[in-house]
């Protein structure tokens, strides 16, 4: 029973990821807009994935715990280049691309680097939601943010959770995926009323 329920949450988690930014991604291009997203939210969120899949890497926990962050990091740099298009210059991706890979190779130099960068690793993810947030309590209008990539993330959150307790029980990447949860389910409620607001409006 255990064993089934660790594939399901493993395997139901990788197929949702696979997809998670497309409804995100699609509502940008439909909208042609950059509007709502948080340039910021994004650029916290993709720190906070590579610093997560670096942690699993090193510490050689099983790849299906932790297989969607690949996924994810590509999902968030096409994203990011389409919110560069749209806000006018694509070029200026390139330095924070650029800092994201050497991150990578920095991360591992020493122990406690990796280890310190994982324990910050929940406020820069924690932070990159509380930014889309202020992004959207800013200008009351929820724009081409997609609610179901939100709602997915929640899921992706949840699932997580039972497939940390029952492999690695790693008490940091716990109380990580806690936390995201929480603010996941939190957007996507904000998300949801601003769009309300919209269409009472209109």
């Amino acid at each position: 029973m255990e064993a089934a329920l660790l594939s399901f949450c493993n395997w139901s988690t990788l197929a949702v990821c696979a997809a998670l930014k497309l409804p995100q991604i699609s509502a940008v291009l439909a909208a042609r807009s950059a509007r709502g997203i948080s340039l910021s939210s994004l650029l916290l969120e993709l720190a906070g994935f590579l610093v997560f899949l670096r942690y699993q890497c090193h510490y050689g926990y099983p790849p299906l715990t932790y297989l969607e962050c690949p996924i994810l990091i590509a999902q968030d740099v096409i994203l990011l280049l389409c919110v560069f298009h749209f806000n006018g210059n694509v070029k200026q991706a390139a330095p924070y691309i650029a800092v994201l890979v050497c991150s990578w190779f920095t991360l591992t130099l020493q122990k406690w680097i990796i280890d310190l960068a994982m324990n910050l690793c929940t406020f820069i993810s924690a932070a990159s939601k509380f930014a889309q947030l202020q992004c959207l309590w800013r200008t009351r209008d929820s724009g081409a943010v997609s609610a179901l990539t939100w709602s997915l993330s929640a899921y992706t959150c949840a699932t997580r959770i039972v497939t940390t307790l029952m492999t690695t029980n790693d008490f940091t990447i716990l109380i990580r995926f806690v936390i995201m949860l929480a603010l996941n389910i939190w957007v996507t409620a904000t998300v949801l009323r601003y769009r309300k607001t919209v269409i009472k409006t209109e």
